[in-house]
């Protein structure tokens, strides 16, 4: 009788359960028994594991073979076991000594060959192996930057099953061709969940987008910045070709770049997702995502065969996620928007468990005025009848609506302002180091609380700690009065306060950036600006 052990990690979400992978031979019948909850594709390891031992110039041991993943009540899933379940049978069959496997934790899935190939989930993977006190990891070969970045770790990069096997009874480690290990893996180049496809913004390659090439709209661009500034959730209403999708575009530019613990949250997010552009496994760029109006609620929220994949709202966790056509939508994807907003994670609940996944995300809307898009455009050429304005509109809830905080109407570009040379419009960096510098006043003033962004402080904080000059909510108290605004309406604009004065350079807000922010709510003109806010 022959027994051996080593671990694996099974992803649930975007985190990981380390399972210890038991391998334990005995006389009888040749078969082999693979139990502890695993799904269909964990279950085919038994033939791609047989024959990758095989042709790996090793023998199959005839005996009853019984593998076994514990913790048994984790629902297990993937191919990412099949190292670790190879390396156990070895173990077993005294071809590797158990010792040396004990302590190690591996992941990688078997081709038939032998070869160790890529799986997705491997910097979450990594991340669980050390909260659990492991110093040895062994991934395939092309996920080594990616395993890499947990610090604490030894991380062993294989191309085989062949590589692994001398390496742990300290043979001569064979030369493997490594071509089959750099072309690119369909199943891993893109995101599979419907809705999302690749436009998760994450790649290091793409064509920066710059807020000079925006035509006009000077109120739409000064609110981009006070989105940015201060992470408020802002909507853009105006008619076709506008601009509104523009400046979404152009947002995730004016965003500072992660931090490095920003950086391991969303990469293990895009890492489980199999959204890692190949030569980049550090996001540190914001993400931006781009849901399309069809998606359903699962490909935003979450969701999937048995246990569910992050959705659209987790990847866009730290970036921005832009809706655009966001009427079009249906009203109950929306409203599945309302508790990330407020809460910064999404629970999914499925029957083969809940999960909670991180959606701290800038969200953005841009819509229509009506169906044919001209309302309000003058000439009377909107062709929509009241009726169909009304149910156009009320797709957007009032709920969610309560929950942005910037709203902004997009007018359509004036011949002159298109046909100028844009001289005087402010780039993408003049803005971006403007928002850096606000985002640093914010941070300093939070420096002894959770929180770093004016978004992110609680209303009763704001009204307690933190006070705006003497007489500055006057006008916001008396819209409070007259049902303009909600409570949690009112402490959205002191936030938004907030952030106009931290882009002005002032202490606290004064009357006039409430006001700013009031206009920004409400779309009643208060004629305020905001200041050094350039054309």
């Amino acid at each position: 009788m022959g027994f051996a052990r080593t671990c694996s990690v099974a992803l649930v979400g975007v985190e990981g359960v380390v399972v210890e992978v038991q391998a334990d031979l005995e006389p009888g019948v040749a078969a082999f028994t693979l139990v502890g909850l695993p799904d269909k594709s964990l279950t085919e390891s038994k033939d791609r594991v047989r024959a990758a031992v095989v042709n790996s110039g090793c023998a199959w041991p005839q005996k009853k073979l019984t593998v076994g993943l514990s913790p048994a009540s984790v629902p297990k899933s993937g191919s990412g076991f099949d190292l670790a379940i190879a390396a156990a049978t070895l173990g077993a069959a005294e071809r590797i000594d158990p010792r040396v496997l004990a302590d190690i934790v591996m992941i990688g899935e078997l081709g038939l060959d032998g070869r160790v190939r890529a799986v997705r989930g491997v910097l979450p993977a990594v991340l669980a192996a050390a909260e659990a006190g492991y110093e040895q990891v062994v991934v395939p070969e092309c996920a080594v930057p990616e395993a890499s970045l947990v610090p604490g770790v030894s991380v062993l990069g294989v191309r085989s099953l062949r590589q692994l096997i001398a390496v742990l009874t300290d043979e001569p480690v064979p030369d493997e061709d490594p071509l089959g290990d750099i072309r690119p893996d369909p199943f891993l180049a893109g995101l599979s969940l419907p809705g999302t496809g690749l436009g998760t913004g994450v790649g290091g390659d793409e064509q920066p987008r710059d807020l000079a090439d925006v035509a006009g709209q000077h109120t739409a661009r000064a609110a981009l910045e006070v989105a940015a500034a201060g992470r408020h959730h802002i909507f853009f209403k105006g008619p076709p070709g506008a601009g509104k999708t523009m400046l979404a575009e152009r947002l995730p530019g004016l965003l500072p770049k992660l931090g490095s613990q920003e950086s391991l949250e969303v990469t293990a997010v895009h890492s489980v997702a199999g959204t890692l552009p190949p030569g980049h496994p550090l996001v540190d760029k914001p993400p931006y995502c781009a849901p399309h109006h069809s998606a359903t609620m699962a490909s935003l929220v979450g969701g999937g065969t048995g246990l569910p994949r992050p959705g659209a709202v987790s990847l866009a966790h730290h970036g921005v996620l832009f809706m655009d056509e966001a009427a079009e939508f249906h009203s109950s994807v929306l409203d599945s928007l309302r508790q990330p907003l407020e809460s910064g994670l999404v629970v999914v609940a499925r029957a083969a468990g809940m999960l909670r996944m991180p959606a701290r995300f800038l969200m953005v809307l841009a819509a229509n005025p009506c169906p044919c898009g001209r309302h309000g455009m003058g000439d009377d050429i909107c062709e929509c009848r009241p009726s169909s304005i009304k149910r156009y509109r009320a797709r957007l809830s009032g709920p969610l609506m309560d929950r942005v905080d910037l709203r902004v109407t997009v007018q359509p570009v004036a011949r002159a302002e298109l046909l100028s040379l844009h001289t005087g419009a402010e780039s993408t960096a003049t803005v971006a180091a403007r928002v850096r510098t606000a985002r640093e006043r914010a941070a300093k003033r939070y420096e002894e609380t959770p929180w770093r962004t004016n978004s992110e402080v609680p209303g009763h904080e704001l009204r307690t700690r933190w006070h705006v000059q003497p007489g500055a909510l006057r006008k916001a108290e008396d819209d409070l009065d007259r049902g303009l605004l909600t409570a949690r309406g009112l402490d959205r604009v002191l936030r938004v306060a907030w952030t106009v004065a931290d882009l002005a350079g002032r202490d606290r807000p004064s009357e006039r950036d409430v006001n700013w922010a009031l206009e920004l709510r409400t779309g009643i003109r208060r004629g305020a600006v905001l200041e050094g806010a350039g054309t």
